[in-house]
């Protein structure tokens, strides 16, 4: 038998990497953006105040930017997994996941920096 019958193609597998694609990478664009300015938050500080904010602010930034790759790895499989019925359930969940991940991500970098 040949594999078409035992593991056909799935019609539609593209559209989930897709609608993820569209939804992950406009959000890490934008974590990374206000991410990126969130040190200015801290412009008036000094002294102690500043390095407590500076410390913790390296590692949210260092957070954030693993979960974001992580984020791009997970959208990444989604689209080089074969597109066949037997892979449907874990491209729909690496689909799922990626945005998650970039939320996740951004929720803890807002919880590890200590703002002003």
């Amino acid at each position: 038998m040949s594999d078409d019958l035992l593991n056909p193609r799935a019609p539609h597998a593209w559209a989930g990497p897709l609608i993820s694609t569209l939804v992950t990478v406009p959000a890490a664009v934008l974590a990374l953006f206000f991410g990126g300015l969130s040190p200015m938050a801290c412009d008036s500080c000094n002294g102690a105040r500043a390095d407590l904010f500076t410390d913790s602010w390296n590692m949210g930034w260092a957070v954030l930017r693993t979960g974001l790759f992580l984020a791009l790895v997970l959208l990444v499989a989604s689209w080089a997994l074969p597109w066949r019925q037997r892979q449907a359930a874990t491209r729909g969940l690496l689909c799922m996941a990626a945005p998650g991940v970039v939320a996740v991500s951004v929720v803890a970098f807002m919880a590890l920096v200590d703002w002003p």
